[in-house]
């Protein structure tokens, strides 16, 4: 069972730590559990439940009435608000109540809901992308199981890859090449297939070489395709010094070609960028930049 602190609660579902403890006194809408040493922790209900009480308390559905509904009003009156919002927030709660539940078939709902809605790309942009802000650090942290990570992300890895073959192969005239990769050991690629969907939409030429490319056949298919560009998105943590190396070496090594970096692991240090690497911040930037 995954257990969550009530600042988990708090980053997940926008309400302060404060506020919960007042409705946990006053109202009893969870409890949380307590481990041997006493420390205060919460379950996939308490979660799922915070975040349903969330959306419809930002609907302007007061704390007072909602105590007084059961489960099951709750999650009906959220579903119904879910299928017609198009507040990004209650889109990107009701995806993490989907993967709490591992709820392949409302899981699928809300992502189709969204990309019919707004598009494929903007859909990526303002609500996948959040919705991964939101639940990555707890799973670098070990707060929700692994497979609730594994089960999202396979779901949109599925929806991309469906979305990338239904694009025209540019065989003239691409405005460049981009080729994209992960270095060796990385294997989070969601955000590497956004950038080859957005490659192509963009009349640019990707190569997508994929998950924990070894550096050597990496500097092979660089001689061979000659790219103008390289992306690469960085998530696993550097030993000390050991970044700067990376972006050193990748620098050196392929001097012709101008580098994006992206990723969770470029937050921890102070970073040296030569001048043919460019640092990227969201997925925005990287549309921005080509």
């Amino acid at each position: 069972m995954s257990k969550y602190s009530i600042k988990d609660l708090e980053r997940l579902s926008g309400i302060k730590a404060h506020t919960i403890r007042i409705w946990e006194q006053r109202y009893n809408i969870i409890s949380p559990e307590r481990t041997d040493t006493n420390i205060r922790y919460y379950s996939n209900e308490d979660l799922k439940r915070i975040l349903n009480i969330s959306i419809l308390n930002n609907h302007g559905v007061k704390i007072s009435k909602i105590a007084g509904m059961s489960s099951q009003q709750i999650e009906s009156e959220v579903k119904q608000l879910v299928d017609q919002s198009v507040d990004h927030q209650d889109q990107i709660e009701g995806l993490i109540v989907s993967m709490v539940e591992m709820d392949e078939e409302r899981f699928e709902e809300i992502i189709n809901q969204v990309i019919n809605t707004f598009g494929f790309v903007a859909a990526m942009e303002q609500i996948i992308y959040p919705f991964f802000d939101k639940i990555g650090v707890l799973w670098q942290t070990g707060s929700i199981n692994p497979a609730q990570e594994h089960f999202m992300s396979n779901l949109i890895r599925q929806k991309i890859i469906v979305s990338i073959d239904a694009m025209p192969t540019i065989h003239h005239n691409p405005k460049g090449k981009v080729l994209l990769f992960l270095r060796e050991g990385e294997m989070h690629e969601i955000g590497l297939l956004v950038q080859y969907y957005m490659t192509k939409q963009l009349g640019y030429k990707p190569y997508y070489l994929g998950q924990s490319v070894p550096y050597d056949d990496l500097a092979s298919i660089v001689k061979i395709a000659q790219p103008d560009y390289i992306s690469t998105i960085l998530t696993n943590t550097f030993e000390p010094g050991e970044l700067n190396d990376f972006i050193q070496r990748i620098s050196s090594d392929f001097k012709t070609q101008t580098i994006f970096l992206s990723g969770y692991a470029l937050k921890e240090e102070k970073l040296k960028l030569p001048p043919n690497v460019r640092l990227l911040t969201s997925i925005i930037e990287f549309r921005q930049t080509l």
